[in-house]
């Protein structure tokens, strides 16, 4: 059976973004304005897109996590790594400014990420540690790491190239949206156009039935935590880019938990199976137009977390069984289900006689 727009996943993350558009054009009413200047796109939406470009990526490798049936809280100290690997490298060259220069130190940056992605996928698929324990050993370490990379001070790059990433536009958008954008037609080819997104489905919903139908469930678990870790590290080099500089402290944090709020206000399930990688997108969305709301009604910035702490609540709360049982009302035109019967409903058989020719006098 089809389903509707009324029951379908996408409905009410879009109606939100909806309503935090309309919110924002009430606050200030040239908001969804854009401009062409030197041939590229400026406006306040374009912003959204390009600082929320980060978490988009983030939130997309942790939807398949979280789709595999885990969790990975390391992604922030991953962006962190990868942003500060990047630019201690450009900043210690002889030529800052040489393209080679920028395309080693992302080489390196994202080659660590991908070793932490499978220090993280080892743990948990060869041995077995849980997720949320396995990474969050990395998403401590790693932010030291970070630090101890930059000496704990913040390193500044003056290199055109690097700033391409993070700030540069092509065919009239931001570099880092079109990066993002890739990413998320990839990915939805590969899980939707092939059986991949299938059995990634199947190792969420039950790991051991699927290993017992011949799935390679640790294959595709390892897969899903290199894959997050790689994202994680070109968001970090999208952030460095942007700002032109390693923040070993600030870069990265609490992106782990926007982009788990992400998933979730797209649909994915926290248990593992279903996801929604359009979804996801839109979560991400929500959360950077929801940063901008508060930016512009003139709100400390202080109170994002408030916000987004109510959100995750709402989203907990619908998501919830006894909640949706407790609110959700009986369809017009429906009858009740019919109980079944008690012991008092079951009368014992009456015997049967047979009476042959004429009643017995």
């Amino acid at each position: 059976m089809s389903r509707t727009p009324a029951t379908s996943s996408l409905l009410w993350p879009a109606l939100a973004l909806v309503a935090l558009l309309v919110a924002n054009v009430v606050i200030t009413p040239s908001f969804l304005s854009i401009r062409i200047q030197d041939g590229h796109l400026f406006g306040s939406t374009i912003d959204i897109l390009r600082n929320g470009a980060p978490t988009m990526l983030v939130a997309l490798g942790m939807t398949l996590v979280i789709a595999s049936r885990g969790i990975d809280l390391s992604v922030g100290a991953v962006v962190a790594v990868s942003g500060a690997l990047a630019c201690a490298h450009i900043a210690s060259a002889a030529d800052p400014a040489a393209p080679g220069t920028v395309v080693t130190a992302a080489g390196i940056a994202l080659g660590v990420a991908v070793a932490l992605g499978l220090w993280n996928g080892a743990l948990v698929s060869v041995f077995g540690v849980q997720p949320i324990i396995a990474t969050l050993v990395l998403m401590t370490a790693g932010r030291g790491i970070a630090l101890l990379i930059t000496d704990g001070q913040i390193v500044t790059v003056t290199s055109a190239p690097c700033k391409v990433l993070g700030a540069g536009y092509a065919l009239g958008l931001p570099v880092a949206i079109l990066v993002s954008l890739s990413v998320f037609g990839l990915i939805g080819l590969l899980t939707r156009r092939t059986a991949l997104g299938m059995l990634l489905e199947s190792v969420g919903v039950n790991p051991e039935a699927s290993r017992l139908a011949g799935v390679r469930h640790r294959s595709i678990v390892f897969a899903v935590y290199v894959f997050s870790a790689l994202c994680a590290g070109v968001a970090g080099l999208m952030i460095a880019s942007n700002i032109a500089a390693a923040d070993a402290n600030n870069a990265g944090l609490w992106i782990e938990m926007d982009a788990i709020l992400a998933v979730v206000i797209g649909g994915t399930s926290l248990l593992g199976g279903r996801f929604s990688l359009t979804g996801t997108i839109l979560g991400a969305l929500i959360i950077q137009t929801l940063t901008t709301t508060v930016y512009t009604a003139g709100i400390t910035p202080e109170t994002t977390l408030v916000f987004k702490a109510l959100v995750v609540i709402a989203v907990c709360l619908l998501q919830a069984p006894k909640f949706r049982a407790v609110t959700s009302r009986r369809r017009p035109g429906r009858r009740p289900a019919a109980k079944p019967p008690t012991a008092q409903d079951v009368r014992p058989a009456q015997p049967v006689t047979a009476v042959s020719g004429m009643a017995a006098k």
